[in-house]
């Protein structure tokens, strides 16, 4: 991404936001939601045409016609790739030239087990995401010729729960230690009862996330990170007890350091105890996680993926420790179109319980190798999956999508944000009171990254969440906390 490009909006959760139910004010009595979009800027990119692909023949020689015919022969199969929440199936149709949907639905159901009736076949893979459905393969006589595929193609599958009746390979027999076949312990007994299936619904209903806080977020890493590094941060809000809505008012960012793949975070337990006592005081807690994806991630040699296998990590491990069933994971990312042109996406997930429980197990392999497929996370036993026993799952089957919309949230975003690598000038705190000074006191500190400045010289315990609380209810702030707070500011 150029410096000289300009930004241009894009609005979060275009996918899902169409089916959201929480868009508008009653969907949940205790917050205001507001239809007015999240504008989120992003730069333009320029994706060069990749060439046609050409096949590798010489002419040069004559060929006998036995060898001919075996080449057509070869050359009118066609391998495609069949994406659905289940994992991805390669199916080889025999005469791509000739076949139609209905053939591809007949070999998908051969191979998938999926009846011909509940597949729901697509070339867009929005299919398989909680958003308005794309185009449907729905004529059974069209011709695949007539088709945008090739050799490797995605064709995305979606079908009911249950529809996919995968029979588990027959078990092998027991043997005794030194006779023919493999000797059984008991934790390949108990591995073998391991089930990684694909789970429906999340737990909470939606994520709707303070706009100005998702753009503070996005436009850091779109416009001084270029999305070349990941960046991460904890969201913080609130959960509707009656909707199960996550509500993300502010986020985060802890001290990290990040590559194209990885985002190590350098967590400072005195720092976050400061940040828990503020939500607190504000009545809220933490909800969530959010991170990037880099555009020079590492590729799979398998197929395209929506989280890589040491993402799948990290966000099992903070969900398990995050404690609440409503966890969310956030996911933000720049998509380029078929124009060329890139728009930053937000998108929102929960890792599903069997994930959550393979990590908490053990099972579930946290170290990651250079060689190992991004798309694969491995099993430090062997679980059944899709019906078949393996040591690797496609990651999507952790995957729980999760409806994402915004709102404007209570707080400020005019303080300077912690952890960017850019020392907080000496005179910010100064600075902030001077341009708000037209508002009530209560008012001007009402900025999460500013009562995280101030915490630093309050009793963590007793005052950060006294203080926090009077930002929460926007009732008076007691005498000796604007004097400490001018103080800190120079303005006495």
């Amino acid at each position: 991404v150029g410096p000289t490009h300009q930004p241009t909006p894009a609005r979060i959760g275009e996918r899902a936001r169409a089916e959201s139910p929480v868009a508008g004010p009653s969907c949940c009595p205790t917050r205001a939601h507001t239809d007015a979009p999240l504008y989120i800027h992003h730069r333009r990119r320029q994706v060069a045409k990749q060439n046609p692909t050409q096949s590798n023949r010489c002419d040069s020689f004559p060929q006998k016609e036995k060898k001919k015919k075996r080449k057509a022969s070869a050359a009118a199969a066609m391998i495609l790739r069949i994406r659905s929440r289940d994992g991805t199936d390669r199916i080889t149709v025999p005469d791509a030239a000739a076949a139609t949907v209905g053939d591809l639905q007949r070999l998908i159901e051969a191979r998938a087990t999926v009846p011909v009736a509940a597949q729901r076949l697509s070339l867009d893979p929005a299919l398989l995401l909680p958003a308005p459905q794309p185009p449907l393969l729905a004529d059974p006589a069209a011709p695949l010729a007539s088709l945008p595929l090739a050799n490797g193609s995605f064709v995305y599958l979606s079908y009911p729960p249950g529809a996919r009746s995968a029979q588990p390979p027959p078990p092998r027999a027991l043997t005794a230690a030194g006779s023919f076949g493999k000797k059984m312990t008991m934790d390949d007994l108990i591995a073998r009862q391991i089930r990684v299936t694909r789970q429906e619904a999340p737990f909470c209903s939606a994520a709707s996330f303070d706009r100005d806080s998702a753009n503070a977020f996005q436009l850091h890493v779109s416009e001084s990170l270029a999305f070349a590094v990941k960046r991460a941060g904890f969201l913080y809000g609130r959960v509707d007890a009656e909707t199960k809505e996550v509500l993300v008012d502010f986020i985060y960012e802890p001290p990290q350091q990040g590559s194209s793949d990885v985002v190590h975070l350098m967590r400072d337990a005195d720092e976050e105890a400061r940040v828990d006592a503020i939500a607190d005081g504000l009545g809220m807690r933490r909800v969530g996680f959010v991170f990037t994806q880099a555009v020079g991630r590492k590729a799979s040699e398998t197929g395209e993926y929506t989280l890589s296998n040491s993402e799948v990590v990290q966000a099992a491990q903070l969900q398990a420790e995050g404690g609440i069933p409503e966890w969310v994971t956030a996911v933000v990312k720049l998509e380029v179109g078929e124009d060329g042109s890139a728009d930053v996406h937000f998108e929102a997930f929960q890792m599903s319980e069997v994930c959550v429980k393979l990590f908490k197990d053990g099972v579930l392999e946290t170290e990651i190798q250079d060689s190992d497929d991004p798309r694969l996370s491995k099993m430090r036993k062997e679980v059944i999956a899709g019906g078949k026993d393996t040591m690797e799952v496609d990651n999507d089957f952790f995957l729980v999508p999760v409806k994402i919309s915004d709102h404007q949230g209570p707080l400020s975003m005019g303080f300077p944000i912690e952890n960017r690598g850019i020392p907080l000038p000496a005179n910010a705190l100064r600075s902030h009171m001077d341009r708000a000074k037209h508002l009530p006191f209560v008012k001007r500190i009402s900025d999460f990254h500013l009562l995280l400045q101030i915490a630093a010289f309050l009793d963590v315990k007793a005052d950060v969440p006294t203080l926090a609380a009077c930002v929460g209810h926007q009732a008076e702030v007691p005498e000796g906390y604007r004097l400490l707070i001018d103080a800190l500011a120079g303005q006495t």
